[in-house]
């Protein structure tokens, strides 16, 4: 007994090298900007009273008019933005709940490109913190590249893709 009461206690010590990153929620199907915190069950948008709001980081939050999707860690589409079913030319009932490579796929063909490419998605559906910037085109369209900016969002848990 007198072995561990000389252990001195462990406590935490806060980094001062890490600043809070600010975080936003928006609308998972319009994108609209919540004006606060919703409260847990008050979770559907106000403006279109169709998608759940979630939160990113701000800089991950898309703009007006940006294409989004939402993918989960198993590479399957949850919601996608009104803007990514025009510019995909998807409906989103065709979309939902489909793996997110019937939809996009890397710039490049090569084999380290296409496992970048789920690699990235899965890490942010994970919890990955940091956003990273992938180059895609849409699944069976050729010619188009486009750079897309990968981060997690949540609740529950996902991958925010923004096509920029």
């Amino acid at each position: 007994m007198a072995l561990a009461s000389q252990r001195t206690a462990l406590r935490l010590v806060p980094t001062t090298t890490e600043q809070a990153r600010p975080a936003q929620w928006f609308c998972g199907h319009c994108g609209a900007i919540a004006a606060q915190t919703p409260a847990p069950v008050a979770r559907v948008c106000g403006d279109c009273n169709l998608g759940l709001l979630v939160e990113a980081r701000a800089e991950l939050v898309p703009q007006r008019g940006e294409p989004f999707l939402i993918v989960d860690g198993g590479l399957t589409v949850c919601a996608l933005s009104a803007e990514a079913q025009e510019f995909l030319a998807v409906d989103e009932r065709d979309a939902i709940s489909r793996p997110v490579t019937e939809l996009l796929a890397p710039a490049d063909a090569e084999a380290a490109t296409v496992a970048a490419f789920a690699d990235t998605i899965m890490w942010a559906a994970g919890g990955d913190d940091e956003p990273r910037r992938l180059t895609v085109r849409p699944a069976n369209v050729f010619g188009v590249r486009m750079p897309m900016r990968v981060g997690v969002c949540g609740p529950p848990r996902a991958a925010l893709l923004v096509l920029e």
